[in-house]
């Protein structure tokens, strides 16, 4: 979206969600909600809310906040088949490991939100598009309602999913990232559909080298992140380029 007259501002799309919108999320993670209906409700006001105070403050090209979704990567659990809830070990980031005491006084303070870990078990397909097909309608009724120059949406990028979730299921990290970058094509598309920017969420590249990539020599793991650009560029295949952003963390 380009405008000639000034530098648009826009942000990079996580907002901090409400004490009801984050007791809900977690509900829903440990698949104890109890009231849909509640909970849409919610959503609905949070998302509301949070695009009004981005207009307010100034900014053109305003998010949703990422209100419905517990974290950037995993919230596919619920849109997605075939994952599961499971114990797999974390790796420590690399460059937290060069500062012992301050990686362990991080972890004694306990501040990191403890939510589920998927893992994919079973073949990878679309479950509905109930959760987005909400995202997308409060989106919109916010825009609607408090204007702004446009609006974007976040979406994980097929590269993420396969850093965070880990993989027990398919034959290597080819076939996994293959198989998520179809599965992820139908949300980039239908949030395009819907007359918005999608912005890809791309820590694969960026972070993943020093998690899930953190042994690798720098020319292994440029090969690594070629796959995972080539594995986004066949699911944005149909999105045109002014329709799509990306976020590297």
């Amino acid at each position: 979206m380009a405008n000639t007259d000034r530098i648009l501002t826009t942000h990079v799309g996580s907002m901090p969600r409400p004490q009801d919108v984050v007791d809900m999320l977690f509900a829903q993670d440990r698949d104890e909600l109890e009231d849909q209906a509640a909970f849409d409700a919610t959503l609905r006001r949070a998302v509301s809310d949070i695009v009004s105070r981005q207009v307010e403050a100034g900014v053109d090209l305003v998010s949703d906040g990422e209100m419905s979704k517990i974290s950037y990567a995993t919230y596919i659990r619920h849109r997605l088949s075939g994952f599961e809830i499971g114990n797999a070990p974390r790796a420590t980031p690399k460059d937290l490991d060069d500062y012992p005491g301050f990686r362990d006084r991080l972890a004694q303070q306990g501040g990191t939100p403890k939510y589920h870990r998927p893992i994919c078990t079973g073949a990878i397909t679309v479950k509905d598009t109930i959760a987005l097909d909400r995202d997308i309608a409060n989106f919109k009724a916010a825009l609607a309602e408090c204007g702004g120059v446009g609006g974007f949406l976040n979406a994980a990028s097929p590269g993420a999913i396969a850093v965070f979730q880990p993989n027990e299921y398919y034959p290597d990290d080819d076939a996994y990232l293959e198989v998520l970058a179809e599965a992820m094509r139908a949300e980039y598309e239908a949030i395009v559909a819907a007359g918005l920017l999608l912005q890809v969420d791309c820590p694969d590249l960026a972070m993943g080298r020093h998690i899930k990539f953190r042994d690798l020599s720098d020319e292994a793991f440029l090969v690594r992140a070629e796959k995972q650009i080539e594995a986004l560029n066949h699911a944005l295949a149909n999105v045109p380029d002014v329709s799509v952003r990306m976020h590297v963390c």
